[in-house]
């Protein structure tokens, strides 16, 4: 009978020892799993930034083409816009910042 309860004892301490493993694979591969999904945050985040940094390069464009054709009233008008944007923009963070 001792050698029956030698065997249950070796085979509890193995099962333990199995069920640590598979815990620390368990972790490993959630820790995988979160790093992958960082990465693709990261590659929407740079193709987010991509995207307006073309837009605006877009629109300087159209900007200085329509400066160099000297249509006053359209730069004015453009000016206003921008002022008006920037103080919009100033005022609503001093509002909820400051």
């Amino acid at each position: 009978m001792s050698a029956t309860y030698e065997r249950e004892r070796q085979n509890n301490a193995r099962l333990d020892e199995l069920a640590s493993k598979v815990s620390a694979l368990r972790g490993v591969t959630i820790d995988i799993y979160d790093q992958a999904r960082n990465h693709e945050v990261i590659d929407q985040t740079t193709d987010t930034f991509s995207s307006i940094g073309s837009q605006l390069k877009g629109s300087a464009t159209r900007l200085g083409r329509m400066a160099a054709s000297g249509n006053k009233v359209a730069i004015l008008k453009l000016s206003g816009i921008l002022i008006g944007s920037f103080l919009v923009i100033y005022y609503l963070y001093r509002l909820f910042v400051g």
